[in-house]
């Protein structure tokens, strides 16, 4: 669609007639002047009379000023509207990569870490205005990626998540305490109390890192980050006669203390629906804040009209050097 930035431009159309009707005639000089080159201007009175200007040379000037105005009115051609997410909450989610998340007893053939893949990942596509981030812990935390808006980057990034790549414990003191660094690290003027989550994931207990979880839990309450604690993974099955079964690992005690003391929740997914149910009540709890705007790309088209000017002002300048030879 065409928009013309500068409208109010349109008012100089008439400059030049206003000018031309207004301006009082140049005067003649006078005749006490002492003029050292007098002969010459007496020879010069001797010239022809200037010539009116022609139809074609008018009409030339007409057109190049025309283009002159509509440069600048500064032309735009505006593209299809495109949202532009505004930052709501800032979200983490940890999300446990060590050796135990390749059990499968969630979800047929699947391991633990692919369906929190899927499921997560849809959790993702939805926190639309959020600033979602991911961390990864095993043995060690690392960012994956960092705080965004670009949550498509932040999904790819899930997908490509391998078991093991962290090691093969469970740091989870650890990864809280990632989580909370990255909090402090960021600018103070983005900071809001209560507006930082963390979603925590994992299918075990703290086996590894440096820092107890409750310790982690506490130093996260003083610093306004709010957690959401998953446990995932069958429930322990002591087969028959206590012979043969599966066997779990969650600290559900430690989760759940780390929810309470930072004001979140701990929620248990023993199977694919009961883990989208858990992400669906967390979409609940912490709606996404952020709301879309819009913005349409512009492309200046002021240059067009500029160079036509440009263009016609030659054979109009040609045409004026004409008349006086």
């Amino acid at each position: 669609m065409l928009h013309f930035a500068w409208p109010w431009m349109l008012a100089c159309l008439p400059l030049p007639w206003i000018l031309a009707r207004w301006l009082p005639a140049a005067k003649p000089a006078s005749a006490a002047l002492f003029i050292p080159f007098a002969d010459g201007v007496a020879e010069a009175r001797d010239l022809p009379a200037a010539r009116p200007w022609s139809r074609p040379r008018l009409l030339l000037l007409l057109a190049t000023w025309l283009a002159l105005v509509g440069a600048a009115t500064r032309p735009q051609w505006l593209g299809d509207p495109q949202p532009v997410p505004t930052t709501g909450r800032r979200l983490l989610l940890a999300v446990d990569v060590s050796g135990s998340m390749a059990t499968r007893d969630m979800a047929g053939n699947e391991t633990r870490l692919q369906v929190v893949q899927q499921v997560a990942g849809d959790f993702i596509r939805r926190r639309h205005g959020d600033q979602v981030g991911l961390i990864l812990f095993g043995t060690a935390p690392y960012v994956q990626a960092p705080l965004t808006a670009d949550l498509a980057t932040v999904r790819e990034f899930l997908d490509e998540a391998v078991i093991g790549v962290a090691g093969r414990q469970t740091a989870l003191g650890d990864a809280i305490g990632l989580a909370i660094k990255r909090l402090r690290e960021a600018p103070a003027r983005n900071r809001k109390k209560g507006d930082t989550v963390l979603v925590l994931l994992t299918d075990g207990s703290n086996t590894a890192g440096v820092m107890p979880p409750l310790e982690a839990a506490k130093l996260a309450a003083s610093a306004g980050l709010k957690i959401y604690t998953i446990g995932v993974g069958a429930p322990a099955d002591s087969g028959f006669f206590g012979l043969g079964g599966s066997r779990s690992d969650l600290d559900e005690d430690t989760l759940e203390a780390i929810a309470r003391l930072t004001g979140g929740a701990y929620f248990r997914a023993t199977d694919e629906e009961a883990l989208q149910q858990v992400y669906a009540r967390i979409d609940r709890l912490e709606p996404s804040a952020g709301r879309d705007q819009w913005y349409r790309p512009s492309a200046e088209w002021f240059m067009w009209p500029l160079g036509c000017a440009l263009v016609l002002s030659i054979p109009a300048v040609w045409m004026e050097r004409r008349q006086w030879t």
